[in-house]
């Protein structure tokens, strides 16, 4: 049976207790003009650093696609971890699915009284999933059914989590980046405050399952 490589960044902006597990490597999200915090920079090689304000830990994903080569890729947080019978994913537990599951993502996170589109206009500026509904029949007009599906659900999966065999990441990010940077250049959010900033992170939970759709 082959055995598949595989490789999850822990995004993170500041030291925390990592797994120490040899598939986890921590990463240090944001990094542009900081000191080291002793971990992997999103700022070295191909990156989009400068823009974790706005995109969070997308930085760290983008980092990762670009300049990791492992068969599988993928993305925890700091506080955030996937578990399975009652301690953190390891190599050894994922190791024999892999080659059979192609996509691994997080429980899903149930809102019950509220869609994704609703908890998203109670925290954050609801124009935006207009613009971002806009955009997608501007450049991809075939993910409209599953967008207007996906964000008038009361479940999803969130986070920005998961962990993705490197050819369907390679497909999703080239998909997602193309939506997220044409949104970021329509909003100028020169005047928002620090969390109303981490729009475009938001946006991207919501495009995750867009695309699995």
């Amino acid at each position: 049976m082959r055995e598949y490589t595989v490789k999850v960044i822990v995004a993170t902006h500041k030291p925390y207790p990592m797994p120490d597990d040899v598939m986890y490597l921590p990463i240090h999200v944001g990094a542009i003009g900081k000191e080291s915090i002793g971990y992997q920079r999103d700022d070295i090689g191909e990156n989009i650093s400068n823009r974790n304000a706005y995109f969070c830990e997308l930085t760290g994903l983008y980092w990762a696609w670009k300049n990791l080569d492992e068969d599988y890729i993928g993305l925890v947080h700091y506080r955030r971890l996937f578990t399975i019978k009652g301690h953190t994913l390891n190599q050894e537990d994922i190791q024999p699915s892999l080659g059979n599951i192609k996509v691994f993502v997080p429980k899903k996170r149930r809102y019950y009284i509220e869609t994704l589109k609703s908890h998203y206009a109670h925290t954050h500026y609801p124009e935006h999933l207009e613009l971002a509904k806009s955009t997608i029949i501007k450049l991809c007009p075939k993910y409209l059914e599953a967008y207007e599906k996906a964000i008038n659900r009361t479940w999803g999966y969130m986070f920005n989590m998961m962990i993705m065999e490197k050819t369907l990441l390679n497909d999703y990010c080239t998909w997602l980046f193309k939506i997220l940077n044409d949104l970021f250049d329509q909003i100028d959010a020169s005047d928002y405050l620090d969390f109303e900033k981490r729009y475009v992170g938001r946006i991207s939970e919501i495009l995750f399952n867009v695309w699995l759709e």
